[in-house]
């Protein structure tokens, strides 16, 4: 029973936390048309690689780009950025009535408050420009062969 009691003292400062409620990671969907682009998250603690239409899970504090390249396809960079969204902000504001500064700072530090947008992260590929024509250097004409003797 003590042990019961104790294990509540000490969860109790963050049951209003995001990082309880939300999580310290996300899942961000990435898809691209059309579909089999490769895919490269940087900003992960293992940069991965994966082929569209794919998932990954990423830390809801990291500063993610995700590179598109498909074959006959002009590349696309899309960094993502973090906000706060109303259920993220509802747990960090829980931390002034249960968690405290603990709690705050758990947030803080863990991202738990914080989602990556655009995600889903959805692209549309632009074909590569076909290569403009070369110039050519336009002929003389033929001249008739001088008249013969």
């Amino acid at each position: 029973m003590i042990r019961l009691l104790v294990a509540a003292a000490i969860a109790s400062p963050c049951i209003g936390c995001a990082s309880v409620t939300r999580g310290t990671t996300e899942n961000i969907s990435i898809s691209s048309t059309p579909a089999g682009a490769t895919a490269e998250i940087s900003g992960l603690d293992n940069p991965m690689t994966c082929v569209t239409p794919c998932v990954v899970q990423a830390k809801r504090s990291a500063d993610i780009t995700v590179t598109l390249n498909k074959e006959g396809y002009e590349p696309q960079v899309i960094p993502l950025t973090k906000e706060i969204p109303g259920t993220g902000a509802a747990g960090f504001a829980g931390n002034v009535l249960l968690g405290g500064l603990v709690g705050m700072g758990v947030d803080a530090v863990t991202g738990a408050a914080l989602d990556h947008k655009p995600n889903p992260v959805i692209v549309t590929l632009q074909p590569v420009a076909p290569a403009p024509p070369r110039a050519t250097k336009p002929r003389s004409p033929k001249r008739p062969p001088p008249p013969q003797s």
